[in-house]
């Protein structure tokens, strides 16, 4: 370039053969020289900037490539992994044993799986997911469990229904529980069949102690040569064991009719308080113990079969009496906690040791020998039917306290 315009400016210079030299156009010429060589000058940089920002660029659009090019390929890795993982989860929902069913916000299905189809059928795509429940699914008295119709068979299912985290529908997931509903039911009744051959083992032994001793006095009456005292005696003493298997299969009855079956009314605890009272006195009298009563908290009503809840608290009240030495008293509170009731029954006697506290509430078990071993039991299952429960509160030496908990009206159970 620089060539070039050497060979320009020398051409320029020169002046023509035959022509007479001139002092301005000397001067003109000069000038245009200069101007011809700026001029080169301005082009040869800007060339120069062009083609650095040519090479620049050319590196730039290489460099975007190479980017793009990775960022293409992590993205074909991410689809393929995605893909991987909606055909594993499309998998993973067709042999799912439980149904699934998408609804929108709208309330209306719009997917499901394999088995959901067989479930409702594959029809119900598009339907209202109320309408689908209220047709094929009707409420057991178990809250958790839903019986379902499928081809005329009755099948035991749970539903589980959760919000997706976008809000824009619900997933439910249908377990059918049907087996395992039985194998529990199998498994209950062969428990009841234990318990109720348990049951009659004990009482056939509870029965047979009264009973003999009612026969051996009966065949003592048929002696010849009886003294008259002795026949009283004899009789007495027959009547007394007769009279005790007759409690005994009461208190069978009561055991085994169990819960809720009275009619269940508003009891005020001031009145069934003061009724136990005085079912009680003539056995204070006779065991020579005082009454002391504490109604602070007996002004409102529970939920109950008033007879079974009386029967239950004079049961309290007599294991009491019982228990507690001469000269001595027992007390009876009621008080009230909030949502619940609480009436109980402190002896004086000598306590109850802890290892046997666990057990008392057991249908036949007892620390006494003349005892039938279900008046706890009874009163255990009379206040868990209008769902309370019975609490047991007793130190060696300082008498035993049992707490009737009951909720009161309009409260909710309390049953743990």
């Amino acid at each position: 370039m620089s060539r070039l315009l050497s060979d320009g400016m020398a051409i320029m210079g020169k002046t023509p053969l035959g022509s007479p030299p001139q002092t301005a156009a000397k001067t003109d010429g000069q000038s245009g020289a200069t101007d011809l060589e700026r001029a080169f000058l301005v082009f040869v940089e800007a060339s120069q900037q062009l083609e650095d920002a040519y090479e620049e660029l050319q590196q730039r659009v290489q460099g975007l490539t190479d980017e793009l090019a990775v960022a293409n390929g992590e993205l074909r890795r991410q689809y393929a992994e995605k893909a991987a993982l909606s055909q594993r989860l499309q998998t993973l929902l067709e042999t799912l044993p439980a149904g699934v069913v998408e609804i929108d916000s709208a309330g209306v299905v719009q997917t499901l799986n394999a088995t959901a189809g067989l479930m409702f059928g594959s029809d119900i795509c598009g339907q209202p997911w109320c309408d689908v429940r209220l047709q094929q699914i009707e409420a057991t008295f178990n809250p958790a469990e839903w019986e379902l119709r499928i081809a005329g068979e009755r099948r035991v299912v749970n539903l589980v229904d959760s919000e997706l985290p976008d809000g824009s529908g619900r997933i439910v997931l249908i377990h059918d529980v049907t087996a395992a509903h039985r194998l529990q039911q199998q498994l209950e009744h062969h428990k009841r069949l234990s318990a109720l051959g348990e049951m009659a083992a004990v009482l056939a032994h509870q029965l047979r102690t009264p009973l003999a001793a009612a026969l051996l006095y009966v065949a003592n009456l048929q002696r010849p040569g009886v003294r008259g005292e002795d026949v009283q005696r004899f009789a007495e003493k027959a009547l007394g064991r007769l009279r005790h298997l007759e409690k005994l299969v009461q208190d069978m009855l009561r055991f085994v009719r169990g819960q809720g079956s009275g009619q269940l009314e508003p009891v005020c605890l001031a009145d069934l308080v003061a009724d136990a009272a005085v079912s009680i006195e003539p056995e204070l009298q006779r065991a020579q113990l005082r009454l002391e009563l504490d109604l602070s908290g007996a002004d409102c009503s529970v939920q109950a079969d008033r007879q079974a809840l009386q029967s239950a608290l004079v049961a309290l009240l007599e294991n009491a009496v019982q228990a507690s030495p001469g000269q001595s008293g027992i007390r009876l509170a009621v008080r009230r906690n909030g949502d619940v009731a609480e009436i109980s029954v402190h002896d004086s006697g000598a306590g109850i040791a802890p290892d046997l506290q666990a057990r008392l509430f057991e249908p036949f078990f007892t620390t006494r020998s003349h005892g039938t071993g279900l008046g706890l039991a009874i009163v255990k299952n009379v206040v868990e039917a209008v769902g309370g429960r019975v609490k047991i509160s007793s130190q060696p030496g300082n008498g035993a306290e049992f707490i009737l908990i009951l909720p009161v009206s309009g409260a909710p159970s309390i049953v743990s």
